[in-house]
């Protein structure tokens, strides 16, 4: 049986993977932490560890973010924000700290006219072919 349900735009996901190397030790004591029920898995340990270093440096993080114009948290660039700006003669400078997206029907072409600049510390979600013609604007 077919399903009658359509994804009408794909969900983003909330989060970026990555991956880390531990000295055996530290991983043991990562482990040791879990099995004692103090974390529920490995991933929730590295969670809260980051979390409490991003919270222990959370000014340093709002006094650079303000200085540097940075976008905070996610920012979605549309193929219609795109034409508005060509429209209006101007080009961006996307500086994101978070995640930025620039839409999946946006062309490589449009992207080259309106995009002057892209910083992104984080994630940057666009089609291979944006990414590509962007390449020597990204920082």
């Amino acid at each position: 049986m077919s399903s009658n349900v359509r994804e009408l735009r794909p969900k983003q996901p909330d989060s970026e993977k990555i991956t880390i190397n531990l000295g055996y030790v530290d991983l043991g004591q990562v482990d040791l932490m879990v099995q004692e029920g103090f974390y529920s898995n490995r991933t929730d340990f590295i969670r809260t560890a980051i979390r409490n270093q991003l919270e222990r440096h959370a000014d340093v993080v709002k006094q650079s973010t303000a200085r540097k114009s940075l976008d905070l948290g996610l920012r979605n660039y549309s193929r219609e924000d795109l034409e508005t700006v060509r429209r209006a003669g101007e080009m961006l400078h996307i500086n994101v700290l978070g995640l930025a997206t620039i839409a999946q029907d946006v062309t490589p072409e449009l992207a080259r006219a309106t995009i002057a600049s892209v910083s992104v510390l984080g994630a940057l979600h666009a089609t291979p072919a944006v990414k590509a013609a962007l390449t020597d604007r990204t920082r």
